[in-house]
């Protein structure tokens, strides 16, 4: 399990990060929601498979941080961490998009046993809602409105890894990588070919669209 602390504490992140590692819990501790988003964007193939979320950020509130997350599709499991908790701030946290809440200070072992409830839920999700899209994964079907747009199976995969992007620009080799396994035989550009087919097929949908980095690669607008 890869956790992604954020927390403007540094004495906090220090500890965290020490029982973590003693619990066999890779992770990694950010100061503020930037960086927490670049951690994101440059994790690659090594997703976090959670992230441990103060409400108390500087610059923005801690609530702000996962509603972004999930307008963009990133169902990332959200543990808040509060040292204030009111039934109030728990019923708006869940409603944008937080999994669970500890309350400052908790035992550490609580937190693991946390950590891996939300990650056991996040992995059964088999459906999300992308924009005005709905996606099944298990039966890797997209419909907007209760209608499906026909994807290939490469396309699939394509929309499925930039989707998992997060806004990120994916390269080209990268996409290579991820959605035809590093082998390409015959299209030498089998990326933009594919990448295009799919951008048609989204055009009417509205939001997400598939823009073109020109000399670094592919992301989705959400």
């Amino acid at each position: 399990m890869r956790v992604l602390i954020v927390d403007d504490d540094a004495a906090f992140r220090r500890y965290s990060s020490l029982a973590l590692q003693e619990a066999g819990v890779e992770e990694m501790a950010v100061p503020t929601a930037l960086d927490a988003r670049q951690a994101l964007a440059s994790a690659g193939d090594r997703p976090f498979d959670a992230i441990l979320l103060d409400i108390e950020l500087p610059g923005t509130k801690g609530f702000e941080f996962p509603r972004e997350l999930r307008a963009e599709g990133n169902q990332i499991p959200v543990i808040f961490s509060t040292v204030h908790e009111t039934l109030e701030e728990r019923v708006k946290g869940l409603e944008l998009g937080a999994d669970d809440y500890l309350v400052k200070p908790f035992e550490f072992e609580e937190l693991v046993a946390r950590l891996r409830a939300v990650r056991r839920r996040g992995l059964r999700t088999k459906r999300l809602k992308v924009g005005n899209l709905d996606i099944d994964l298990e039966a890797r079907r997209v419909e907007r409105g209760g209608r499906p747009l026909f994807l290939s199976p490469r396309e699939f995969d394509l929309l499925w890894v930039l989707i998992q992007a997060g806004g990120r620009v994916v390269s080209r080799p990268e996409l290579l990588e991820r959605v035809w396994g590093g082998v390409v035989y015959g299209q030498s550009n089998v990326v933009e070919v594919h990448a295009s087919r799919l951008r048609r097929k989204l055009a009417p949908v509205g939001r997400p669209q598939i823009e073109t980095v020109r000399g670094s690669g592919y992301r989705l607008r959400f």
